[in-house]
């Protein structure tokens, strides 16, 4: 079984200037064929034994440490279904490694599917992958992944375009819900969940970045943006009913998509998370997103809380604690259930006068009622609208270890680095 390419690189972390952080710049797997690769990069640290860690970035890398990230190996992971980009990671409770990604199937279409690859664990092939059933040449894109620890099931969400970027009025993008019970396997039949539909123009009025969130109890949460503002879904019976229609937490001040100078592109997708640790905050949801109703020119990353599974939210609280009127935008959002600490990595201006862009972690351990900002970057890097950055960094937070993964440019190429901050000190 020949999945990956054969091509590996072994290098002890590099550290790129001072900081109390660790950071580490990690190999890609072969010359630059894309214009953004190692961008749009996830991450995920496996429960079961935390110096394991899988990484990804677009098209098609696949990196991963076996002591806590500070040395990694590079590949490229192959499908016969085409990889194309939109990296996701989830271990499942086994220690097998899933790895989600848009296709570009020779036989069909491109982006007809979103496939998942899975291996059994960090070290081992992937195989040729599975995917919920396609839609003729309808797009299926930005996807997101969750894992139901108690059953093991994966839930996955993401939208349908009837045809990318078209701009006919009788096309339109949904969201779309299938699950799988047995690791990847096989996939449920994709089920709609949005009753509100968006164009598929890949704008404000596209409903687009719905990422899934379990429960404590097992509920299935669901939020998404669009053109009604930040939605939100929940079904009780792992995934088989839903809401009649979906509840509007609130308006997105200035829609999801907008200008960062010096970057092609940038959003502020929402991103769900649920507190299932066993902090006095358990069983609280959290909605992280960034907007602009500062201003054009001052970014920011907010977050809201529920407490009664989404029913009701707080008033958004502002998570970057300074009062630069500069931007801080491609945030992710992680929560680790063994403490329910909550870590929001962002990149950040508040520093510089130009392009230069710092990268930050704001870290709140009461429940997101305060938060306190750490600079995790060694040092500053100038984008390039020229380069495609993607359309998010990650970061994953399990048992006190966190690792945050985002791109930089220097001299015009893009370096994909680390930050080890498990030895955090608030």
């Amino acid at each position: 079984m020949k999945q990956l390419a054969l091509l590996v690189f072994l290098v002890p972390f590099l550290v790129v200037g001072q900081t109390k952080f660790q950071v580490v710049t990690i190999p890609a797997a072969s010359k630059h064929t894309y214009w953004g690769t190692q961008s749009e990069p996830a991450i995920a640290i496996n429960p079961k034994n935390t110096q394991e860690i899988a990484a990804a970035s677009i098209l098609d890398e696949y990196y991963y440490s076996l002591n806590g990230g500070k040395t990694w190996v590079s590949k490229k992971i192959k499908s016969k279904y085409g990889v194309w980009g939109d990296p996701v990671l989830l271990f499942d409770t086994s220690g097998a490694v899933h790895y989600f990604h848009l296709a570009n199937y020779s036989e069909t279409s491109w982006i007809d599917r979103i496939v998942c690859q899975t291996a059994p664990s960090l070290e081992m092939p992937f195989n040729e992958g599975t995917f919920p059933a396609p839609n003729g040449a309808k797009a299926q894109d930005k996807h997101w992944v969750v894992l139901n620890p108690v059953n093991n099931e994966i839930y996955m969400t993401w939208t349908q375009f009837d045809k990318y970027g078209s701009a006919n009025s009788l096309d339109s993008s949904v969201i779309l819900f299938s699950k799988s019970i047995d690791q990847g396997n096989s996939w449920t039949k994709p089920l709609r969940i949005s009753a509100v539909a968006g164009n598929c123009l890949d704008g404000d009025n596209t409903v687009e970045g719905a990422v899934p969130a379990v429960g404590a109890n097992g509920e299935i949460y669901v939020t998404w943006a669009g053109p009604n503002g930040l939605s939100f879904q929940t079904s009780t019976d792992g995934g088989l009913t839903w809401l009649k229609k979906e509840r509007i937490i609130q308006n997105q001040v200035g829609g999801w998509e907008f200008d960062i100078p010096g970057m092609s592109r940038a959003n502020g997708l929402p991103i769900l998370l649920s507190d299932n640790s066993t902090s006095s905050s358990r069983g609280s949801l959290y909605l992280i997103w960034c907007d602009q109703r500062n201003g054009s020119d001052n970014t920011d990353v907010f977050i809201a809380r529920s407490n009664d599974k989404g029913k009701t939210w707080t008033k958004p609280i502002k998570v970057n604690q300074d009062n630069s009127n500069k931007h801080q935008f491609f945030t992710w959002p992680a929560i680790d259930q063994s403490t329910g600490n909550i870590y929001i990595v962002y990149y950040d201006r508040r520093n510089h006068q130009d392009l230069k862009t710092d990268v930050y972690v704001s870290i709140s351990k009461d429940g997101a009622m305060s938060f306190e900002d750490h600079r995790i970057s060694d040092k500053p890097f100038k984008p390039s609208k020229k380069k495609f950055f993607g359309d998010y960094i990650n970061i994953a937070a399990e048992k006190g270890v966190v690792r945050a993964i985002w791109p930089r440019m220097d001299h015009r190429k893009i370096k994909l680095c680390v930050t080890l901050i498990d030895d955090l000190k608030q």
